[in-house]
């Protein structure tokens, strides 16, 4: 499976987008227009490991509800991530059995990297 999932009314998303070499198999996935299912959740589980690594702790709603001083436990985040967009750090690249999650430098440096050596 190869997919780029993002928010295009996101300025850091879509510069990302632009910076990328994503190619014609990837397909590009607005979690705004599109939200995570069941199925696109569990493959990105499989490759994260958990579902706190999916999570965008930045995010207002994650702020809103004080969710920093709770403490979550993976079925909580699952649900989170499944309720709204916004809980999705994002962008998240899965190419394949490689994944990329988030906008940190280091990651995108990993993605970019390794795009451009398929």
């Amino acid at each position: 499976m190869r997919t780029f999932y993002y928010l295009s009314s996101c300025d850091t998303c879509r510069r990302i987008l632009s910076n990328l070499s994503l190619d014609a198999s990837i397909a590009l996935v607005d979690i705004k227009k599109t939200p995570l299912d069941e199925v696109a959740l569990q493959e990105l589980h499989q490759r994260s490991g958990n579902y706190e690594a999916l999570i965008n702790k930045r995010a207002q709603l994650f702020k809103q509800r004080d969710l920093k001083n709770k403490s979550l436990s993976e079925v909580d985040f699952k649900a989170l991530l499944l309720e709204h967009y916004t809980f999705l750090k994002r962008p998240v690249l899965l190419y394949d059995d490689q994944l990329f999650v988030g906008n940190s430098a280091s990651t995108l440096a990993a993605a970019k990297a390794f795009l451009d050596g398929q």
